[in-house]
């Protein structure tokens, strides 16, 4: 292969295969390029001109599993890091491609070869200087602790890197013309952190990152509370492509409950609601002249995880079966109506809708069908009423998935070929549990890392993924890196397609819904915006 793949190659395709259906369609600019101007349906954004600064108060319920980026793979915790941590490369408002933020530029240079150049004089807010002796320390140590609960499925085409000097890293990658390498750097994979102060092996804890003020982003934390309260001050030593602060400070309260948090937002003791109000408060709120709702056009998932050794079924051949029967029993339309009066669709692959490259291939393989649920049981040898042990989360994704769960309780019971048990966990236990085989069947649900289709295929299915239900098939794997490097972006399309096919045969995880994150504001706030990630960027929030 020539060297012809470079950044603005990878950036161009990331704008191929982005949200099409949302109108992510801006041209990608050049690796060195200033931010793009919003495309539509990328972000919610609210915007009038900035009011003298204030501190603004955000209320969310949802939970931080850590602030150390090797141990945490969560959107709670990627909410705090955004404002915390410096990347290489960033998603900023208004955009959906990465531009410098750390770095001057990155490129390809060898074909197995990904150099970023730093920008100069760069420091930590406690005065460390950031080189690329901390990048490198970043991402070597999000692979060597390998925490079930981080990002290092990320960076499994990362085979080393090297810093040759104080403003230079090389990304050595074990395949050439990664065409998403540059976005993944912007991911929960990409925070650059102090190696003076974080430890190379293990995870550093909250408290011990927060005295040692160890953060390189827009932010710094000048107080802490796990789970219950966070404030968050402008990082004077910061040199990004995030907008100067348009507050004075963030402090983010964490709720107990979605009914707390509603109330806040509507006496005015919040200034920003972000996750997770229901259905039922979004429509309140609609009717509130004293709020704003406002909706991203985002990529959201919720589906089902499968453990393959200790889900139910003797043999390989009746466990894949109750997996079918499973698929074939669950209405997805009445849940998106019943549940999310509307706010979710049914998701029918393991490409969400809008993506270049999704398809039907779970709905079509699975129709819904008692007859043909009932079939894959009985060719299988699978005894009827199959009891099965389902785990959700009541916290993290809302507390409507006690009522998802309920229906699909009554859907699958209502065949007569299961019995379900429902158990819930709150999400920082939940988080750790299901990594040790502590759930046989269980919820989870997934927020874009970057506009790519490979973001939901990678992560999911490759060896040492992060669902971590010990799922393998060397021919999707193959299939997986192929895609990833190929430079034709519509034999790659096809390669994409393909491997949902594959998956839907296999089922090591069941889709189910479709979504997007609501934020909601009171009138007085401007400067919202959901990124790429669907994270809330601080920085540009003000209020008169």
């Amino acid at each position: 292969m020539k060297k012809t793949a470079t950044a603005l190659t990878v950036l161009a395709l990331a704008g191929t295969l982005g949200l099409s259906a949302c109108g992510r369609t801006t041209p990608a600019p050049s690796a060195t390029a200033s931010p793009s101007a919003p495309a539509p349906g990328t972000s919610a954004t609210s915007s009038a001109p900035a009011p003298a600064a204030k501190t603004i108060i955000v209320g969310t319920t949802d939970k931080v599993v850590t602030i150390d980026p090797a141990g945490s793979y969560d959107h709670g915790s990627l909410e705090v890091e955004v404002q915390v941590y410096q990347f290489l490369y960033s998603f900023v408002p208004g955009s959906n491609v990465p531009t410098p933020d750390a770095a001057q530029s990155c490129s390809f240079t060898e074909p197995t070869t990904f150099q970023c150049k730093l920008k100069p004089g760069l420091k930590f807010a406690n005065g460390d200087p950031l080189t690329s002796a901390s990048v490198k320390f970043s991402f070597d140590r999000v692979v060597s602790i390998n925490d079930a609960n981080g990002p290092a499925s990320l960076l499994g085409n990362l085979d080393h890197i090297d810093a040759p000097d104080p403003t230079t890293v090389n990304f050595v990658l074990k395949q050439a013309n990664d065409q998403t390498f540059l976005q993944i750097l912007a991911t929960s994979a990409g925070p650059i952190v102090d190696e003076k102060v974080m430890s190379a092996t293990a995870l550093t804890p909250d408290a011990d990152i927060v005295k040692a003020n160890a953060f390189s982003g827009p932010y710094t934390i000048t107080s802490y509370q796990f789970n219950d309260t966070a404030v968050f001050a402008p990082n004077p030593n910061y040199q990004g492509n995030m907008p100067p602060a348009a507050n004075t400070g963030v402090t983010l309260k964490t709720f107990t409950s979605d009914t707390n948090l509603l109330l806040a937002i509507q006496n005015g003791d919040v200034d920003v609601a972000y996750r997770s109000l229901t259905p039922t408060d979004l429509t309140t709120l609609g009717k509130d002249s004293n709020v704003k709702v406002i909706k991203a056009k985002g990529g959201e998932i919720r589906y089902m995880v499968f453990n393959f050794k200790t889900m139910p079924g003797n043999t390989d051949a009746q466990k894949l079966a109750i997996r079918q029967a499973i698929a074939s029993s669950i209405d997805r339309d009445a849940i998106a109506t019943n549940v999310y009066q509307g706010n979710y669709t049914k998701l029918c692959s393991y490409i969400p809708d809008g993506y270049v490259g999704a398809n039907q291939a779970v709905c079509d393989a699975y129709p819904l069908s008692k007859d043909n649920a009932a079939k894959y049981l009985s060719d299988a040898g699978v005894k009827t009423p199959v009891t099965l042990n389902i785990q959700y989360n009541p916290d993290h994704y809302g507390s409507s998935s006690d009522q998802e769960y309920g229906l699909i309780k009554q859907q699958l019971e209502a065949t007569g070929l299961f019995t379900v048990n429902l158990q819930s966990t709150e999400w920082v236990t939940y988080s750790k549990e299901r990594t040790k085989d502590a759930y046989p069947i269980y919820q989870l649900g997934w927020f874009p890392d970057f506009p790519d289709a490979d973001n939901y295929l990678s992560p999911f299915f490759l060896p040492n993924n992060f669902v971590a239900n010990h799922y393998s098939n060397d021919a999707v794997t193959k299939a997986i890196q192929t895609e990833v490097t190929n430079t034709d972006a519509a034999s790659r399309t096809k390669g994409i397609q393909d491997i949902q096919t594959m998956l839907a045969k296999d089922l090591s995880t069941l889709p189910l819904l479709q979504g997007s994150q609501t934020v909601v504001i009171r009138t007085n706030v401007t400067g919202v915006d959901l990124g790429v990630s669907e994270e809330l960027y601080f920085a540009p929030i003000s209020k008169s």
